[in-house]
């Protein structure tokens, strides 16, 4: 390290003193001219504390390399205080580190918290926050850390290094080698008399937060893509986690907790951990344990993985009050909410939609919502979804689109109140077509399958005698990629309508890259106006068990192979009116399907590029009166290709 000259100002800024420095110390702050005359004290953090001082909140500090709070002394950072570590340089010498018998005070606020992040805002861009406490840890005492030779370790588990509260600590995490990288907060032997609580770790190259031993505790804790553990802990540490949570929405992190070394059970209360990309949550080595209480895991693909070849005791791994089961989900209802981390301005918007909402929800439309199971809205409840909202379906090789879906059950209400500037949007994470199961609609309207009859999906029950029951509205929605499926003989669809009753309002709905049908009718009086359905590799509009509603103002079109057909209707008839219906392949293919003695009123039909304009499947069936083309009678030899009734750009909104 460079011999600098070291700049102190006395009491009152009346004298300076020029001191020269060996090698083996560290620079301080220079002092700058306030424009005064005095000298006041500089923005540069550097060097030894080796005085108590406080930060001013009014300035934003830069920190230029190794700022070493030395024994004896206290650091103060008072509530809004920002600190930008400088990054054109080595960042495993940019960091803060607290020595043993040092003290820090980090006095944020929800309003006003305290920020430590990088200038460039890359992960790995800076050290973080080091913490050497007195406390005891298998190393023993006066152990040297693995980063910057840092000393610590004692007897005192009470030891207290300070106190934080309300940090913001981003972009920390830098390598020293492919063994050894600082975290965003590492504590080393930390006592439990030090305070940590509201703090964020945002967007690190390794763990979030570190335990070397010591005893210390953490209360409300945000963790947000760090690229390896959300929290680690070694060394005998034997402190508690209390109210976390942990999102993962970047491809490539490690877990969101990892457990090493000997084990001294400490404890988790409430720990919620939410992945948008699969990955590993919990990882226990050696003959690590923990005792969580309030676990949720939502989106991983591994929930528990023991690295230990050969161990088969897991007693002391306490997870929801029983023995760890490596193949169990535990995917209950979030124990913590990211909402209660709203302080924290440069959060990731992202939640995990609740299994069941049996009370009146509304979403927030600047949150992504993450869909990684069944979403069932129970009678007497009404799920509002504002404009712009999107809903993201977790799917990959290891997740079933079947157990991933959204079913409004009977007396049940949706509420989609999406624009056209402003769609809500339902999609998945993969964009693969079958990835999840689409928006599921039970009703109490009449359908031939009779009252509180059984869906082929989920055992949905629906069907009753009002035919003008209401399960809410839908407006602006893009729905794409859905129709998982279930079997040979039933598949999931973008949009199923059980029962829907006429009082239902669905109007401007996109249903994209499905692979069963875009909408299917089973009995049911729903009508759908503004319809729009491209590319679902079976039915675009599909309808069975007597529907009688209506659809006005819809576009089909199939760019791809091997879909069925623009018109699937099924079973008896109860002469549903299909009005302004536009449809074109590009790949020929059926146009209209008529199974069965099912039929429709059809007006104002435009069909381009079909090989097959209509298809009676029922052996024998020659009276067609049922199915009303234009005013007559269907014939098989028509060619319907007059122009499109139905102008495609009016669903631009859907692009």
């Amino acid at each position: 390290m460079k011999n600098v000259i070291k700049k102190f100002i006395l009491l009152f800024g009346v004298s300076l003193s020029l001191l020269t420095i060996g090698c083996s110390e560290e620079p301080v702050i220079d002092p700058i001219d306030d424009g005064t005359g005095n000298q006041a004290e500089g923005t540069d953090l550097n060097g030894s504390v080796e005085e108590d001082r406080t930060l001013d909140p009014s300035k934003t500090y830069s920190l230029t390399g190794v700022l070493s709070v030395e024994s004896g002394a206290t650091l103060t950072i008072p509530a809004g205080t920002q600190i930008v570590a400088k990054d054109d340089t080595d960042a495993t010498d940019v960091y803060i580190v607290v020595q043993q018998g040092a003290n820090i005070e980090i006095n944020g606020t929800s309003s006003a918290p305290v920020v430590m992040s990088s200038a460039s805002g890359q992960s790995g861009s800076w050290g973080g926050l080091v913490i050497a406490g007195n406390a005891v840890t298998t190393e023993g005492v006066a152990a040297t850390a693995e980063v910057g030779g840092i000393i610590y370790g004692g007897s005192d588990a009470n030891d207290s290094s300070g106190s934080i509260n309300y940090l913001v600590l981003s972009d920390a995490g830098a390598q020293i080698n492919s063994e050894s990288q600082y975290n965003g907060l590492s504590l080393y032997a930390v006592g439990a008399g030090t305070t940590i609580q509201n703090v964020a770790i945002i967007n690190g190259a390794d763990d979030g937060v570190e335990f070397f031993g010591g005893s210390a505790s953490v209360t409300n804790l945000y963790l947000e893509n760090n690229e390896d553990d959300a929290v680690d802990w070694t060394e005998g540490w034997d402190g508690s986690v209390t109210n976390t949570y942990v999102l993962h929405s970047i491809a490539n992190f490690s877990t969101a907790i990892e457990a090493d070394g000997v084990d001294n059970s400490p404890k988790f209360t409430n720990f919620t951990a939410v992945s948008t990309t699969g990955g590993t949550a919990l990882q226990f080595k050696k003959n690590s344990g923990a005792t969580i209480s309030g676990l949720s895991l939502s989106g991983y693909d591994t929930s528990v993985d023991i690295v230990e070849e050969g161990r088969t005791d897991f007693s002391n791994i306490q997870l929801n009050g029983a023995e760890a089961e490596s193949v169990k989900a535990y995917s209950g209802a979030q124990t913590v909410s990211a909402a209660s981390f709203d302080w924290i301005t440069n959060r990731g918007q992202v939640s995990v939609l609740p299994e069941t909402i049996d009370n009146n929800l509304s979403l927030d439309a600047n949150t992504e919502y993450v869909l990684s199971s069944v979403v069932s809205v129970e009678e007497g409840a009404t799920f509002t979804i504002p404009a712009g909202t999107k809903i993201t379906a977790r799917s990959d090789d290891n997740a079933s689109g079947t157990n991933i879906y959204i079913v409004v059950q009977k007396g049940g209400k949706i509420d989609i109140q999406g624009t056209e500037s402003n769609p809500v949007i339902m999609s998945s994470t993969s964009g693969k077509a079958g990835s999840w199961g689409g928006l599921v609609i039970a009703g109490k309207a009449v359908t031939t399958e009779g009252i509180d009859a059984t869906a082929e999906v989920g055992g949905i029950i629906y069907g009753g005698n009002d035919a003008t029951d209401n399960s809410g509205s839908i407006s602006y929605l893009i729905l794409s990629d859905a129709g998982a499926q279930i079997n040979s003989e039933s598949q999931y669809n973008g949009l199923s309508l059980y029962a829907v009753g006429s009082g239902t309002t669905i109007e401007n709905v996109a249903i994209l890259n499905g692979k069963d049908d875009g909408v299917e009718f089973f009995g049911g009086s729903a009508s759908i106006t503004n319809l729009f359905l491209k590319d679902n590799e079976d039915d675009a509009v599909d309808w069975t068990e007597g529907w009688d509603g209506k659809i006005t103002n819809t576009y089909v079109l199939h760019t791809i192979e091997n879909f069925s057909t623009a018109i699937e209707a099924d079973g008896v008839n109860n002469m549903p009116t299909i009005e302004n219906f536009t449809a074109v392949s590009e790949t020929g293919g059926t146009a209209l399907q008529f199974k069965k003695q099912s039929g429709a009123t059809i007006t104002g039909l435009s069909l381009s590029g079909y090989e097959t304009i209509l298809d009676i499947t029922e052996t024998g069936r020659t009276d067609l009166s049922g199915i009303q083309i234009e005013g007559t009678d269907a014939t098989l030899d028509a060619s319907f290709d007059a122009d499109a009734t139905v102008d495609v750009s009016t669903f631009d909104w859907a692009n």
